[in-house]
């Protein structure tokens, strides 16, 4: 602590990313990373953008990238904002579009981050509670609110919502915009992407995605929102009064490969998926609780066995999951979709653990 930090600093609780161990042996299933590398036409790409030309500035409206985003979802470039990952792009959200006079609302149980940024810029929140079986009812949020925000699915029970029922809540609420995050919604999860396609583009709806996910480029911290292009000016308003340069040469480069090569995208979806449905299957028969999830990840709970204790097991042994300590699912354990390989390494450890 210091006599020179601003007033805020001291109120702040900052956010506590997904652990980055430095073991010599680990499985590791706790941070949502993809399980296979990226698009090997992104590697290429970023190797021939490492050139003397490095010492350059790169586009800092990111155009080529925009077209390429713009062109695989059917939208105008002017509907496309980009960011250095999801959570600089969504930090944006908060300060350009849900700073309001009424308090935004989200989910009780959802990412940590969101309010931390509600305390950071200043805004007033709600949060709606989860129903008992851990899913978002959005006939909760008919009331007055400055903004809506929630991840599709949502983190970190892995629970979805259908595009049909926050098509609803859209004509509900028109008074305020709605944030519909969908970093994990390749994994089986129906985007809000084509709503905003054509003339009938809904003024109060925009979506964000990253690249870090099933695009596997988490290690190039690239996100972008799509939405009404009067949104997307608010937050490119807000973007070059912070930044006008979040993305390098190597990272757009590799993020028009990535985005161009939808087969790649496809097929290791795909075998994540694959082995979601098995892991789903074996924790069935050790006597886990697993709720529905759409993304790379499960959140799972033993009616005999503590989460914590498992959390730590598991970890003496080499393998690292996910465990929060809030009392409503302090049960669970939240963990990353693997390899084959390493979710049979997974199984095997669970099997001496809960027999």
């Amino acid at each position: 602590m210091s006599r020179f930090w601003s007033p805020v600093v001291q109120t702040l609780t900052p956010y506590v990313p997904g652990e980055q161990p430095q073991m010599e042996r680990l499985v590791k299933l706790n941070t949502n990373e993809s399980p296979y590398g990226p698009s090997p036409k992104a590697l290429a790409a970023i190797a021939a953008e490492n050139t003397s030309d490095l010492r350059l500035y790169p586009d800092p409206e990111g155009a080529r990238l925009k077209q390429a985003i713009a062109t695989l979802h059917g939208l105008d470039p002017k509907q496309v904002f980009l960011g250095n990952g999801s959570d600089e792009v969504l930090a944006h959200v908060f300060q350009g579009l849900l700073k309001q006079k009424s308090p935004i609302l989200f989910p009780d149980i959802t990412y940590s981050f969101y309010p931390v940024y509600c305390k950071l810029f200043g805004i007033e929140y709600e949060t709606v509670p989860l129903s008992a079986d851990f899913a978002i009812n959005l006939d909760d949020y008919a009331k007055l609110n400055g903004g809506i925000i929630f991840p599709n699915p949502n983190a970190p029970t892995g629970r979805s919502i259908p595009r049909s029922e926050i098509e609803r809540l859209l004509k509900k609420n028109s008074g305020s915009v709605i944030v519909v995050d969908e970093a994990y919604v390749d994994y089986g999860t129906e985007s809000c992407i084509p709503l905003l396609r054509g003339p009938n583009c809904p003024e109060n709806l925009l979506v964000s995605h990253t690249l870090s996910k099933s695009r596997a480029l988490a290690g190039l911290r690239v996100g972008f929102a799509v939405g009404h292009p009067a949104l997307i000016e608010g937050l490119e308003r807000v973007k070059n009064s912070f930044n006008s340069y979040p993305l390098g040469r190597l990272a757009q480069a590799g993020a028009i490969a990535a985005i161009e090569d939808q087969a790649h995208l496809e097929a290791m979806s795909a075998k994540v998926v694959k082995t979601r449905e098995a892991l789903v299957n074996a924790l069935d028969r050790l006597g886990f609780e697993t709720l529905p999830s759409t993304a790379n990840f499960v959140f799972t709970r033993h009616s005999k066995h503590a989460g914590a204790t498992l959390y730590q097991q598991l970890r003496e042994r080499g393998i690292i999951v996910r465990h929060f300590k809030s009392p409503r699912i302090d049960a669970f354990l939240r963990i990353t979709i693997g390899t084959d390989e390493q979710n049979q390494e997974l199984i095997g450890a669970l099997e001496k653990l809960v027999k």
